[in-house]
């Protein structure tokens, strides 16, 4: 038997706890076990509509399972869960118990549209969703292709300027994304958050200016994937005034540049299944279908 308990706040035994739970689960599933907004939510204290839900044998400890919930613009919220690969046959209920708390606590807030994220979905996953009232909704592909390219960006770039660019940026991502459910609502508090992490590196967060205004940028990152150094197009831009000129194209391309001259060997990205012009740009730029990741979405309280 196991029992959840909700967390509004994580201490640093809880958070050292979660991290072995995440390292058992990425180790059986060749993935990490959460995304990077919800780790950073949990480690810095989440943002508004943060709620952790970890569980336990009745009684007991170690943490066998953990669920998060996170609030984006215009009611929109993201669950993401995790059961320790231990755990997974012995407590079959386990998953749904979690994703169904979570619900309860997105109700309690005033509800909302609900995304249920989940990497690399199987048939569990289905019954998941399917026995808490979800169903499928968005496909996130995970695109990767060789570097070189082989070919350079027609434009001129520069790193992002730490401290003096926040505000601007914010400008241009929040209005390039303005219907994104979770990227269009970053706020300063976001984006310095990110600027703490070791991974960040202005110099790999290229921007480009017309008449001296930002007119998009393409934001780069080194990660581990599947045992390999991998660079990834984390975001890529262009504000919604300089559209129709080629920018993101020579921007994916100007990232690519990047990663190459690191010494990387692939590149790697994210993009919605139904973002039809996107995929069509980066299947031109050379890159394939890895996986799938699926949120599984529905309506709460609404």
């Amino acid at each position: 038997m196991h029992h959840v308990e909700v967390k509004r706040r994580m201490g640093e035994a809880d958070i050292a706890e979660l991290s072995r739970l995440f390292d058992a689960a990425a180790a059986a599933d060749g993935h990490r076990a959460i995304g990077e907004h919800k780790w950073l939510d949990l480690v810095q204290g989440g943002r508004e509509g943060f709620a952790g839900f970890v569980a336990c044998e009745t009684g007991r400890r170690p943490i066998i399972g953990y669920a998060q919930v996170s609030r984006g613009a215009d009611r929109n919220w993201a669950i993401e869960y995790v059961v320790h690969p231990g755990w997974r046959t012995r407590e079959p209920g386990l998953r749904a118990d979690l994703v169904k708390v979570a619900l309860a606590e997105i109700a309690r807030q005033g509800g909302g549209h609900v995304h249920l994220w989940v990497p690399k979905p199987g048939d569990v996953d289905d019954e998941v969703a399917k026995a808490v009232g979800l169903r499928r909704g968005r496909d996130l592909y995970q695109m990767r292709r060789s570097l070189p390219v082989g070919r350079l960006p027609s434009i001129a770039t520069r790193p992002f300027r730490v401290g003096l660019d926040e505000e601007d940026w914010l400008k241009v991502n929040n209005a390039a994304f303005s219907t994104h459910p979770e990227q269009g609502s970053w706020t300063i508090e976001t984006i310095r958050g990110r600027e703490s992490q070791p991974w960040f590196d202005p110099e790999g967060f290229l921007v480009h200016e017309v008449e001296a205004q930002m007119a998009g940028f393409c934001w780069t990152k080194l990660q581990e994937a599947d045992g390999e150094a991998v660079g990834e197009i984390y975001v890529v831009a262009v504000a919604p005034e300089f559209k129709g000129r080629g920018l993101g194209r020579e921007l994916v391309l100007a990232g690519l540049d990047y990663l190459a001259g690191k010494g990387l060997e692939t590149a790697m990205l994210y993009v919605d299944r139904d973002n039809e012009s996107a995929r069509g740009l980066y299947t031109k730029l050379g890159f394939a279908d890895d996986h799938v990741d699926r949120a599984y979405t529905g309506d709460v309280g609404r």
